[in-house]
């Protein structure tokens, strides 16, 4: 399996790099990004032909650990994946650097809570532990690259009054966690706003999840809170739609420049 990447990964280095001869190139380390949260990141707009078009500089972590072609879904969480915002935030880095091989590595659980993303949580709806399902993950990946940021999306399924009360410290103890998985301690951390639909204003529970997120990517170093202003729901007033999914991608990509250049 990691000599099938290790393939894969000199391939695409040796297109992108034009090199006269292959004894006299090594393989790029991957610039790792890890997705997390729940359905969301996870995604699930509409995919379309725009989301299967391969790009050389933009690789997955499959459901089997193998690199390939990212192409939408990224997530496999549940049968309804779809366009989230992982691929386009890829890209853009991709647009911005085209030396780089970005390698995402999916592992949002829709549905999930906060709960549930700690050493042992469960999903009994997915059954799945979406903390060490990504831990195993993270591993695997560390193996060809290094990780440059985290993006989050989640707080839906915490938006009633034991999950607010909990929220802040189980972000705060999360992120630590997360940072030093993925051994990148100082990682940009990138806390996305919850869809915030005009046909369906939040409860006073899920505003509260968002003053958190704000709070939390105002006081933590090296994280940034990704606004969704504007951005529209497929249909079911929850979900971003697949354009919306691809817009909050670019703009996760925008604020990962933005903590950079500081």
């Amino acid at each position: 399996m990691l000599r099938h990447s290790l393939r894969w990964t000199l391939l695409l280095a040796l297109a992108a790099c034009r090199a006269p001869s292959p004894a006299t190139v090594s393989p790029p380390r991957m610039q790792l990004v890890l997705l997390a949260g729940q359905s969301n990141m996870a995604g699930r707009g509409a995919v379309e032909p725009e989301d299967r078009v391969p790009n050389a500089h933009v690789l997955m972590l499959d459901s089997t650990n193998r690199w390939v072609p990212a192409v939408d879904p990224v997530h496999f969480d549940k049968p309804i994946a779809g366009v989230g915002p992982g691929r386009a935030f890829a890209l853009a880095l991709a647009a911005r650097d085209t030396t780089a091989v970005i390698g995402l590595v999916p592992t949002a659980v829709g549905g999930t809570s906060i709960t549930t993303w700690v050493p042992g949580g469960y999903d009994s709806a997915t059954k799945t532990h979406p903390y060490d399902d990504a831990l195993q993950r993270i591993a695997v990946a560390r193996s060809m690259g290094s990780f440059v940021v985290i993006l989050w999306h989640q707080g839906e399924s915490d938006s009633n009054t034991r999950g607010v009360a909990e929220h802040e410290a189980r972000l705060r103890e999360l992120i630590v966690r997360l940072r030093a998985a993925t051994d990148a301690p100082n990682a940009p951390f990138l806390i996305g706003e919850l869809g915030h639909f005009a046909d369906k204003p939040w409860t006073p529970e899920r505003a509260a999840i968002d003053s958190i997120h704000r709070l939390v990517a105002r006081t933590t170093p090296n994280a940034a809170y990704v606004s969704s202003e504007g951005l529209v729901h497929r249909g079911d007033t929850l979900h971003f739609s697949a354009p919306a999914a691809r817009a909050l991608g670019r703009r996760y990509a925008e604020a990962y420049v933005r903590l950079r250049a500081k």
